[in-house]
């Protein structure tokens, strides 16, 4: 913001949100929280915002739940990172080579499952915290490998702990993983227009694609799906993965969208066609 304004005050604020808490939890605690609780990371900014505590919020797009609180919208997605997933392995050990028995970090039930399709043999271990938490848990022996996203990597300047990104025909992303996403006040006037000039065009147009499939499916914050939009000439082709919560019925499928004024039922019909299985 202070690019855009330079005369503009900007004053940081800090929220605790439940998100921050789950991350602290044991896994079964952790795990009915999550399920009880749609938006972990953004409920409490976002009742901010309408407190009219904030001006703006800047979000993980892929956190923010499939319908926002009414009164908020998102001003602007800047250009989005790497989308991909990433794999950072000890001692040498490659995704490409992921062993039966070899202990993989991550407690994403999205990565879990593609994972498991892909190394079948491989053990999952539940893995939350930080990313300087998760690394120093691989380092200390608790896992052989972890799985985490390129675009907070990236972000934190950890460029150097990567061994691999993992292809999308391997691993889709979650939904809006990779972006930002700026959320203000409906009708907040100066303040949209100026989070508004951050808007990237392509990255808006792919994340409204992702965000109507996973508001299609009703999926919630532990719910097994992916979603990765590429627009190109005028469509947009929409990769996506659903499982059920045991992982049963884990289907990946892609179809092109000719129509952008369609979008929303575009993504419900992919939707229903994922939930009818193959």
């Amino acid at each position: 913001m202070k690019r855009l304004r330079p005369d503009l005050e900007v004053e940081t604020v800090v929220i605790k949100t439940s998100g921050d808490v789950f991350a602290l939890q044991p896994p079964k605690q952790a795990s009915a929280l999550a399920q009880s609780t749609k938006g972990l990371f953004v409920k409490e900014i976002e009742e901010a915002l309408l407190r009219r505590e904030i001006d703006f919020a800047v979000h993980s797009a892929k956190d923010l739940p499939a319908r926002l609180m009414d009164g908020l919208s998102i001003a602007a997605y800047p250009a989005r990172e790497d989308a991909r997933d990433v794999f950072i392995g000890k001692d040498g050990v490659r995704w490409s080579a992921v062993a039966a028995g070899s202990r993989i970090g991550t407690s994403s039930l999205r990565r879990q499952y593609q994972l498991l399709a892909r190394h079948p043999g491989a053990k999952i271990v539940p893995m939350r915290g930080n990313v300087d938490t998760r690394l120093r848990k691989l380092a200390e022996g608790a896992c052989d490998g972890l799985v985490l996203a390129a675009a907070g990597l990236k972000r934190l300047g950890r460029v150097e702990a990567w061994a691999e990104t993992i292809p999308f025909s391997e691993m889709l992303p979650a939904p809006g993983q990779g972006a930002l996403a700026v959320e203000t006040r409906e009708g907040a006037g100066a303040a949209a227009e100026l989070a508004a000039r951050l808007d990237d065009g392509p990255t808006r147009l792919a994340v409204e694609f992702e965000r109507a499939f996973l508001a299609a499916i009703g999926g919630g914050c532990t719910t097994p799906l992916a979603a990765l939009a590429a627009p190109s000439a005028g469509q947009v082709e929409l990769s996506v993965f659903w499982a059920r919560q045991d992982g049963s019925g884990a289907i990946r499928a892609s179809a092109a969208c000719r129509d952008l004024s369609a979008r929303d039922s575009f993504a419900a019909g992919l939707a229903r066609r994922v939930q009818a299985g193959p």
